[in-house]
């Protein structure tokens, strides 16, 4: 990315996703106005392999689901990765969306984005987020979680990688009653499969030293 990552195509619509990224879901094909024809399970969404069967269980622990409408066309992270390749030639700070999740009943839908800054992390911006030990950065509270990774190429190796955030956020906020670890738990997982599905889809080193598996266990 920057100098680091070479992919050989570009979304056609990279050019406009800047500016629209916090009013709609870029140029996917997410935005519903009517119901929708076709409903997959949780590992179907996003154009598949992004969300493993612990992140589809996740889901469910959100949503209340099992049943999602099915993504669009463009809204898959081999998509997010080219225009997160686009994005990283300038070398700022973009954002941009991976899907958006809309359950069968439940009205929580879910905004999954990722978030490229050319410098490492300092940590959660807030005081809400427990911090979790994945990756460069990982934080979570009971509405939302990301986690960031570091981008680089063993074959390029005198170049500074780049680091990339996926974030697994509810459209709509609401505290739960009791206990938030099962959300909590269920958030941090979602964000962990988006963020290592990236990192393998952009043939990050290590794949961007996330792990196979998300750590839960707050750190100290």
């Amino acid at each position: 990315m920057g100098t680091t990552l070479t992919r050989a195509h570009r979304l056609l619509c990279a050019a406009v996703a800047g500016s629209l990224m916090f009013l709609a879901a870029g140029c996917s094909n997410d935005t519903r106005k009517e119901p929708p024809d076709v409903y997959v399970t949780g590992d179907k969404l996003c154009g598949g392999r992004a969300v493993t069967k612990d992140a589809a269980k996740a889901l469910q622990v959100i949503t209340g689901d099992t049943r999602f409408a099915a993504s669009g066309k463009h809204s898959t992270v081999a998509d997010a990765a080219e225009e997160l390749t686009e994005k990283a030639t300038y070398r700022n700070y973009e954002l941009g969306d991976i899907c958006r999740i809309y359950p069968d009943v439940s009205t929580n839908e879910l905004r999954i984005r990722w978030e490229l800054m050319s410098s490492a992390p300092k940590g959660p911006s807030s005081q809400r987020f427990t911090t979790l030990p994945m990756g460069e950065d990982a934080g979570v509270t009971h509405d939302m979680a990301y986690v960031t990774f570091a981008c680089g190429h063993k074959d390029q190796p005198d170049s500074s990688p780049d680091y990339i955030s996926a974030w697994a956020e509810a459209t709509v906020r609401t505290r739960p009653e009791g206990d938030e670890r099962p959300l909590k738990n269920a958030y941090a997982t979602l964000a962990h499969s988006f963020a290592l599905a990236l990192a393998k889809e952009l043939n990050c080193d290590d794949n961007g030293g996330l792990k196979p598996e998300p750590a839960l266990i707050p750190a100290t």
